[in-house]
């Protein structure tokens, strides 16, 4: 097992015991292997710097530095972070340090490592890996989108956490829609309202959006008359698990539809500017006026997940558009009002859909009944104004943190709160219980396998493209993150072992069925 010895089952100790304890709630769909522990590679290191009482083996230290490498100058020299602040008077070479491991999201400039002063307590963050090894290193941040089972940090340190920031789509990285890969974290930042940082309105800056006026009727109605579909679709990421193009396809039969973007293109953007993919990706004034000339948006998410919101939605909103949505099946829970956009899944067919959109484009009355909401009081939702009163990060608001910042507090505080906790049980000599530690819940991505975007995977060819991209991604995703939890039970140190747990849970599955 990656060099080490098999002997007795080691006693475990407090930091051990977070660890050991999280990977036994985890395992429930894993490939793990129970038996006999595995010892550190050439002895124990130092109780001081493995952070174990007396007597006690270390845990999952095997292929590391017996003495770790010390932070150094710039850890100690960092300038403060200008936070919420605190009465934190321990230095910097005394804080607990949280490390980045997906540097390209260190959200300080222009050093490497800056002290953060947050509501509990102050820490390090920092992108230097050199310090990951380092005892004060206490917690390690993923990059849900760069996060890949075979690369991950192992073997898995015993007194680290793991915390996971994740606001984008649930298709850049399928592991995390499993068990087994949610639940190698401790903490969460992710679209999901049920993660531990909850980033679900991220492209919502505040009720005024939805405020915003909209293009009077009769306008839209003259546009109409220059021969502008009712419905605008502008996608230019055409192969995505949500599988729009199918639908949307097929409701071309039935119902004009202007398309933009490279996905079903079948119109051009009237200036150059506007076809400029840089104007169509911000919130650029012309963009803006162009699209909210049309009555309806189609707004299909790239992929299906409760809570997986985006720009599609809120962007029509905003110009006063009517977004015509497939994504987040609980998307109602969010909306202003009752009656302020339309499901495409509340329709058998995309025929039934063209009906009903035809029938608003012809009846405006029954069209601005969909508006409502922009009117003074119109927005009745108590969940989503009291969801917006309660984030504590801004959307392009200098007056407030920013969600990197805000999830590195969250972190830090529970950090410190763990720290000091630990320190009580090891005073009271087991009296005061150690930390329960705190696992990663499927619901916190839990996003489900892609359908096709019209009729059922039975209704497809075999070699249709889509069926071969992305039934098989997100059914890998699954083994991978069987492979690394594996890796992790097994103490195993070595990322290139990762393919050799990926074939025995093939050769596994093969078993089965």
């Amino acid at each position: 097992m990656g060099g080490g010895r098999l002997g007795r089952v080691p006693r475990r100790g407090p930091a051990c015991l977070w660890v050991t304890v999280a990977l036994a709630w985890a395992a429930g769909a894993a490939l793990a292997v129970e038996g006999p522990g595995v010892t550190a590679q050439g002895g124990p290191v130092a109780d001081e710097e493995a952070g174990l009482a007396g007597g006690e083996e270390p845990c999952g230290a095997e292929g590391w530095a017996q003495h770790a490498v010390p932070p150094g100058a710039a850890f100690v020299a960092a300038p403060s972070y200008r936070g919420p602040g605190n009465n934190d008077t321990r230095s910097n070479k005394a804080l607990p340090i949280l490390l980045w491991w997906s540097g390209s999201l260190f959200p300080h400039f222009p050093g490497d490592t800056e002290r953060i002063d947050c509501p509990r307590g102050s820490c390090l963050v920092t992108r230097s890996r050199r310090v990951a090894r380092h005892r004060r290193t206490k917690a390690l941040i993923f990059y849900g989108t760069d996060f890949r089972a075979y690369e991950a940090p192992l073997p898995r340190l015993p007194h680290q956490t793991w915390a996971l920031f994740h606001e984008e789509s649930p298709m850049n990285n399928y592991v995390l829609s499993h068990s087994p890969g949610i639940q190698l974290f401790n903490y969460t930042a992710t679209f999901r309202r049920e993660s531990d940082y909850p980033l679900t309105l991220q492209w919502l800056p505040g009720v005024g959006y939805l405020r915003g006026p909209a293009v009077p009727l009769a306008e839209k109605d003259a546009w109409r008359r220059k021969g502008y579909a009712p419905v605008l679709y502008m996608q230019s990421h055409c192969d995505v698990p949500s599988d729009r193009d199918r639908y949307v396809r097929e409701l071309m039969k039935y119902i004009q539809v202007d398309s933009y973007g490279k996905c079903l293109h079948n119109r051009e953007l009237p200036s150059e500017r506007l076809r400029d993919t840089s104007t169509a990706t911000t919130e650029d004034s012309e963009f803006m006026t162009f699209i909210a000339r049309y009555k309806f948006h189609l707004a299909l998410e790239n992929a299906i997940c409760d809570d997986y919101m985006t720009e599609k939605l809120w962007r029509p909103m905003h110009v006063g558009a009517v977004p015509v949505y497939r994504g987040s099946p609980a998307v109602r829970d969010w909306m202003p009002n009752n009656l302020s956009i339309i499901l495409i899944d509340d329709f058998e067919s995309p025929q039934e859909l063209a009906k009903y959109l035809d029938f608003l484009d012809k009846n405006g009355g029954e069209y601005m009944k969909y508006l409502e909401y922009k009117n003074l009081g119109g927005i009745k939702n108590q969940f989503l104004l009291e969801s917006l009163e309660r984030r504590e990060w801004g959307v392009n608001d200098m007056t407030l943190p920013n969600y990197l910042n805000g999830f590195e507090c969250f972190i830090c505080d529970r950090e410190n709160s763990r720290i000091k906790e630990e320190q009580e049980h090891k005073k009271s000599r087991g009296k005061i219980p150690a930390p329960r530690p705190h696992i990663a819940q499927f619901k916190h991505m839990g996003c489900p396998m892609p359908t096709p975007g019209l009729g059922s995977v039975e209704d497809l060819s075999g070699g249709d493209s889509w069926k071969e991209m992305w039934l098989q991604d997100y059914w890998q995703s699954l083994d991978q993150g069987e492979a690394l939890t594996a890796m992790i039970h097994r103490n195993e140190s070595h990322q290139g072992r990762f393919w050799d747990y990926m074939h025995e849970i093939f050769l596994k599955r093969m078993r089965q069925h």
